[in-house]
This record gives structure tokens, sequence and C-alpha cells, in this order.
């Protein structure tokens, strides 16, 4: 094996134990195949319980690699990956995810689409047909919740982008779980549709907290949603720095138009820039 290359350290993050840690990367390293060189390297970093981070950076620098080890979908190379307190060795059954194409199935109906997760995951899986109506009721809330209601019959190619986005948020989340992972959910929408999202995701985590990792490329989107932005450098992907977003909650889109938005979106833009320059 390759010597372990040394990285600059991130910038510092306030103390946080094991146990107020939900995810927790020690040193953590991945490589594909023989290659030598790594897709990330020394990743150090917790997020308490209920937090909402942010991952940006440059194109190819191990965002959705980091989502990978977090839910378990590639296994670090060196290094420990922790979830809610145990070392992830495969994948995650407390994870909802959602992406930038919804990817909905187009011979199922909203209802069903949003009951896939249900259908397929433990412990429901073994329930579903007792519990069908409870789940189905389930998956009717959620759908009002981010205003699908009235939406639950209808196939995929008779929803708009956005709606089709809701209803993979809704997918994401009907099996309660403890972490969100999303890749760029909102990147293929238009900026108003964009924005409305936004304030969904909002109030779904505000209602009912729970860990939500977002990988983008917005930081207007980073800033407005999360409590935490960390920004990566090129590949060999490394944790540059460590942004924790002091707007107070709740958020509402005016604070978008803030001095104090502008300039921590600034400083993300800066430090980005500069990586990309280096």
């Amino acid at each position: 094996m390759a010597a372990v290359p040394t990285t600059p350290a991130a910038d510092p993050q306030p103390e946080i134990t094991h146990a107020e840690a939900f995810i927790d990367f020690q040193s953590v390293f991945l490589r594909y195949g023989q290659d030598d060189s790594f897709a990330v390297e020394d990743i150090t970093l917790k997020l308490r319980r209920h937090e909402f981070a942010a991952i940006v950076g440059p194109s190819g620098c191990g965002k959705s690699t980091f989502m990978k080890l977090t839910t378990g979908l590639k296994l670090p190379t060196q290094g420990t990956v922790i979830v809610d307190g145990r070392e992830v060795a495969g994948p995650l059954k407390i994870v909802g995810m959602a992406f930038q194409n919804a990817t909905l199935l187009p011979w199922r109906t909203t209802l069903d689409n949003v009951l896939l997760p249900l259908e397929i995951v433990e412990p429901y899986r073994s329930s579903f047909k007792q519990k069908k109506d409870e789940y189905v009721e389930r998956a009717r809330a959620l759908l009002a919740t981010v205003g699908l209601a009235g939406n639950e019959d209808k196939y995929p190619w008779q929803l708009s982008g956005g709606m089709q986005q809701r209803a993979s948020i809704c997918r994401a989340l009907v099996h309660q779980p403890k972490l969100l992972m999303l890749d760029e959910p909102f990147g293929a929408l238009d900026a108003f549709t964009r924005e409305e999202l936004w304030c969904v995701l909002r109030d779904l985590w505000a209602s009912d907290p729970f860990n939500v990792v977002l990988v983008t490329h917005d930081l207007r989107e980073a800033t407005f949603l999360a409590d935490t932005v960390f920004v990566m450098s090129k590949r060999p992907g490394r944790i540059l720095m460590r942004k924790e977003i002091d707007l107070p909650r709740p958020r509402d889109l005016e604070v978008t138009y803030s001095e104090r938005f502008s300039e921590i979106v600034h400083e993300l833009r800066e430090k980005i820039g500069a990586i990309r320059k280096s």
C-alpha cells in the first residue's frame, strides 16, 4: 500500500465528543481499485445529532464519495466511519436518499412510488401487508405536507419536475430515516422552484429534526439550509474549511438578500475559487 500522504489541517472544529457525534469520520481514506491515488484522504469530522450539514467544492472533489462512505455503499481503504454509534460495515438501513433526478418508477403512481421503501426495507417489509393502511396514511400525510395532496394517483409523467422532486423527498423520508442524504437534489430545477423546495425541506427538517447531509454546487442553497458547510479540496478530496452558518433560524427567503448572507456566500466562493487556482 502506498504511503499515506500528509495533508493540510482543516479549519478547527469545536470539540464534539464521540457520544455527541452522529456521524464520525476518523482519518478516512478511500482509493478505487488498484490505483495508488486516493479519491478522498484524511477526512476527519464529526456531525452532531440532528445537524444539517452541506458539502461543497469543485467538481470531482469527492463529495459523492463522501456520501457513499457515510451510507456504507463504499468502505474506507483506511480509517473508520461511525454512524449512530456503530462502525459502518455495509449499507445502512437508517438512511433515506434523494438525487438530482427524481428516479420515480414510471409504472407506479405517486403514492406507490413513495411507499416503495416500506415494501423493500426491513423492518417494514415483513409487516407491509398487515400495516399497509397505516403506511398509506403516512405516505399521504407526507405528500400533503409538501403540497402534493390530490396527486397521489398520478404517474411521474403527469407531474412537473418540481412535483417529482417533492415526491422523491417524500419517498426518502417515508420510512422515517435518522439520516437524509441529498445529492444535488434541486440542481435540475429552475430558480423559483428550487427556492420553493428549499423551504419545503427546511420545514420538513424543522418539524421533526433528523440528520441531513446535502451535497451541492449551489453556495446560496448550502448557506440557506445548513447549520455547517464543509468545503472540500480538489481530488484527492480533503476537508479544507468548516463554516458554521450563524444565520438565525427559522430562515425565510428574505435572509438571502441580507448583507450577512452575502458575506458568507462570498467567503465560500473565495475559498473554492482559490482551490480551483491551486
